[in-house]
């Protein structure tokens, strides 16, 4: 089981990417020189507890202009379920993931974002859609930080990377962070996180995640459907990916929410 874990966290810390410390200029300073980045983007296809991160990005002034993404797509059910079980106080307009995410942010921390997309249905358009969001209110964007679900982060940035310049500075800092361990020869989480997916969707994702991002025939990168930047997928990311999914199922496309970005 131990080992299991071990394979396990590989994957999620090469999905789950965070460039800095802590959201806070002085991690900004540290790491790329600048105390504010132009742009906070936090997608819609995070957990319930992602919310609290984007919280924290706001409050610390990392940030010029935040946005919330998300329309409609493979992870909105899961949303609006845990998010009426997570905050039953709350009548949610559930017409897009963005609109629940702001509701949550305004009720329980007294924020709100700037801007919300309400349209994209998968990381391709997620992208897109916020590009041309930035376009229409004039934003001038050269450093922007990447906020997602930590299965979605790496793809995330690497569907940024095929749409910008390198004069734009992508950084990464996934929603959450979160460790599986073994316990009474039973894998778990090392910490309870609000509306987070169950262990067995958890690698499903992470294994769904391992196979788009290979760049090959079968990948969303250059070689395959050309949806992202190339990634550079370890072996040994690939031997534990391979290991995983003798015993573990792999999240496929789901075509109600593809386009020609999925």
């Amino acid at each position: 089981m131990a080992e299991l874990a071990e394979q396990i966290n590989s994957l999620g810390q090469f999905c789950g990417r965070r460039d800095i410390t802590e959201l806070s200029q002085t991690a900004l300073r540290q790491a790329y020189n600048i105390d504010t980045v132009d742009v906070f983007a936090f997608f819609g296809g995070s957990i319930v507890a992602g919310v609290a991160t984007l919280a924290a990005a706001i409050q610390a002034k990392i940030a010029r202009h935040y946005v919330i993404v998300g329309g409609h797509g493979h992870t909105t059910a899961a949303l609006i379920k845990n998010a009426r079980a997570c905050y039953p106080e709350i009548d949610f307009d559930t017409s897009s993931e963005a609109q629940i995410f702001n509701q949550i942010l305004h009720t329980q921390y007294g924020l709100s974002a700037d801007f919300l997309e309400t349209e994209s249905t998968n990381c391709g358009n997620n992208i897109t859609n916020l590009l041309a969001l930035l376009t229409a209110n004039n934003i001038n964007c050269r450093s922007i930080i990447l906020c997602q679900d930590a299965t979605l982060q790496l793809r995330m940035a690497a569907t940024m990377a095929q749409q910008v310049t390198d004069s734009v500075k992508v950084i990464n800092y996934a929603a959450y962070a979160v460790s599986v361990v073994a316990k009474d020869d039973q894998l778990t989480f090392d910490q309870a996180i609000p509306g987070m997916w169950s262990l067995n969707k958890y690698v499903s994702l992470l294994l769904g995640e391992i196979q788009r991002l290979t760049d090959d025939q079968n990948g969303y990168g250059p070689a395959g459907k050309n949806y992202l930047a190339h990634v550079d997928v370890p072996a040994l990311i690939q031997t534990n990916a391979h290991t995983l999914q003798q015993k573990f199922t792999v999240r496929t496309a789901n075509p109600l929410f593809a386009t020609e970005l999925n």
